[in-house]
């Protein structure tokens, strides 16, 4: 009988205490624009108020758009709502943007992001995955958020997996760097014949 060494990795997560990032990845749109100026409150406004939720309703109601800008529009529209703690607002806009276009990743990777705040983990991990096949614009944030789904859903090596990538993509992200300091890594070994 012969036996042979087999090494599995065991990860065990010390409980889910990571959030959804913020950060979203808003899709650009033309220069100059009510659409433009959406796209700014939602790449960098920060906060989300509601006067961005109406800057980017003026900007889908009163601007002639492609359905590709109408779509980025659409989706950075749920961004701003998401920001303005409006997480069924920010659903509606983006299945509306990805019903337009449905090659926008980071819609997707937004989707997800609320999906996790209304603890549909199984729908975020497929969105998120959906917008990293579409090669969402910030891949490190998608990771990081699909490993809060994954983990939420106890699925503890893939979220390990999913938080070093994180870091692998951008070593300076600190919330990445964080969660990956609450998993130990066990080697164990098996012989089998």
């Amino acid at each position: 009988m012969m036996f042979r060494k087999m090494a599995t990795i065991a990860i065990a997560g010390f409980g889910l205490t990571a959030l959804a990032t913020s950060a979203n990845a808003a899709v650009s749109v033309l220069n100059g624009t009510l659409a433009h100026s959406c796209y700014d409150a939602a790449e960098f406004g920060g906060s989300g108020s509601i006067e961005d939720v109406r800057l980017c309703a003026r900007a889908l109601e009163e601007t002639a758009l492609s359905a590709h800008d109408r779509a980025a529009t659409l989706i950075n529209l749920g961004i701003v709502q998401s920001r303005n703690n409006d997480p069924e607002g920010a659903l509606n806009s983006y299945n509306r943007g990805l019903d337009l276009d449905g090659t926008l990743g980071e819609g997707y990777v937004d989707r997800g992001a609320v999906y996790i705040l209304l603890k549909n983990y199984k729908a975020a991990v497929a969105d998120i995955s959906k917008g990293l096949e579409l090669n969402a614009n910030r891949p490190e944030i998608a990771y990081y958020d699909r490993a809060i789904a994954n983990e939420a859903l106890g699925n503890i090596r893939d979220a390990y997996i999913d938080y070093k990538k994180a870091v692998e993509i951008r070593p300076d992200f600190a919330l990445a760097t964080e969660q990956l300091s609450r998993f130990k890594v066990v080697r164990t070994h098996t012989n089998g014949a």
